[in-house]
């Protein structure tokens, strides 16, 4: 199964290709793809690590296409980093043409490849590329995420420490989208969500909504770039899996959603060999999490209206 990395030297694509090269199954290939020049480098220097995985690196318009030809797994962490002072959506003037020319050369040589979203603002260019590849005519929604995997690792981590209990086996689902209040942990659905109050609760929720932001200020500059890996690595592992025929391989994604809260939306997923397998309910939410719900719907939608009108208009 071959995987690409668009964006594979930057901050958080050489990380990533590094954990996919060291963690993909025996006899993947992994195609890293980047504007800068020192791409082709990355892979030899990837090359050196004795895993059945070939890897090589490709720079420039024609790499472009021979990095994504064939590809059944296109991760995209390319584009501008957030600086201090800036949200995600800052970010999308710089980012937006970026995505979209990656998601034409998807759509127009590795038109079957499920595309794992990566580049901020996510809320805003998962639905950009499900219009770019509308208009070429090979959308499948089941084969387009946002990558919120970071969203559910800090939910947990920070639970564990919260609660004392073991960082490997907390489990904290989180819905919605992957900026600001979007983000929604459900840690009324943790274990041992009866030992927190709820101002606790209230002040984890916001641990997780900041984050970033807290990543951000602390580097001076620069945004997480070794955790969003992590995270962007386990998602599209998952997707390897899922394509490959393993049963129960559910992670959550920012997809287009059968939730009816909004057109798209971060929730748990059943991968498969097609993509998305099954939309998992999202469950039994408190009153602090319906609020929180209503409360951040009309920023998601216009977050998604954002990337929708773009390509439309332009």
């Amino acid at each position: 199964m071959k995987i690409a990395v668009l964006g594979a030297a930057g901050g958080i694509g050489q990380p990533l290709s590094l954990l996919l090269k060291n963690q993909l199954p025996k006899g993947s290939e992994l195609s890293l793809y980047d504007v800068a020049p020192s791409t082709p480098g990355v892979a030899v220097d990837l090359s050196h690590i004795p895993t059945n995985v070939s890897v090589e690196g490709f720079t420039g318009d024609e790499g472009l296409v021979k990095a994504v030809s064939g590809a059944s797994v296109v991760v995209i962490p390319a584009g501008m980093a957030r600086k201090p002072g800036m949200d995600r959506s800052d970010l999308f003037k710089f980012n937006a043409n970026i995505v979209k020319g990656l998601v034409e050369a998807v759509a127009k040589h590795a038109p079957k490849a499920c595309i794992a979203i990566i580049t901020n603002p996510v809320n805003t260019m998962v639905p950009l590329a499900a219009e770019v590849l509308k208009k070429a005519g090979c959308y499948d929604k089941k084969r387009l995420f946002g990558v919120t995997m970071l969203d559910t690792l800090r939910a947990e981590t920070f639970w564990a420490d919260a609660t004392n209990s073991c960082r490997c086996s907390a489990k904290v689902p989180v819905i919605g989208g992957h900026s600001g209040t979007t983000i929604l942990p459900l840690f009324s659905q943790a274990e041992g969500y009866e030992k927190l109050s709820a101002d606790q609760i209230e002040k984890l929720t916001l641990h997780v909504q900041n984050a970033g932001t807290e990543v951000v200020e602390a580097k001076g500059s620069g945004s997480a770039t070794l955790s969003m890996a992590a995270a962007g690595a386990r998602f599209a592992l998952a997707i390897v899996r899922g394509l490959s025929g393993e049963e129960n391989v559910v992670e959550p994604a920012y997809v287009e959603s059968e939730t009816g809260y909004a057109s798209f939306f971060a929730q748990p997923l059943l991968l498969g060999t097609e993509g998305v397998k099954e939309y998992l309910p999202i469950g039994k939410l408190s009153s602090f999490e319906e609020n929180a719900l209503n409360g951040m719907l009309d920023i998601l939608k216009k977050d998604i209206q954002q990337g929708v009108d773009f390509v439309n208009n332009n």
